[in-house]
């Protein structure tokens, strides 16, 4: 009865089918919590370079006009 049992222990942790998924489980989790943590200056950040090109857009135009 021991022998089956630790057969099967044995088994399951070779057994690695779902560490696929749990790792792109994970990995997508701490991304999540590292973009909550730092939501303010990567908001920040988003902001500066759409307004730097928004500037470039704008001065590239009024130049070709």
């Amino acid at each position: 009865m021991l022998s089956i049992f630790t057969g099967r222990i044995r088994t399951f942790l070779r057994d690695e089918d779902g560490l696929g998924m749990l790792e792109m489980i994970l990995i997508i989790a701490v991304i999540v919590i590292l973009a909550i943590i730092f939501r303010k200056q990567l908001k920040e950040i988003l902001e500066s370079l759409l307004g730097k090109a928004k500037n470039k857009t704008e001065s590239f135009m009024d130049d070709a006009g």
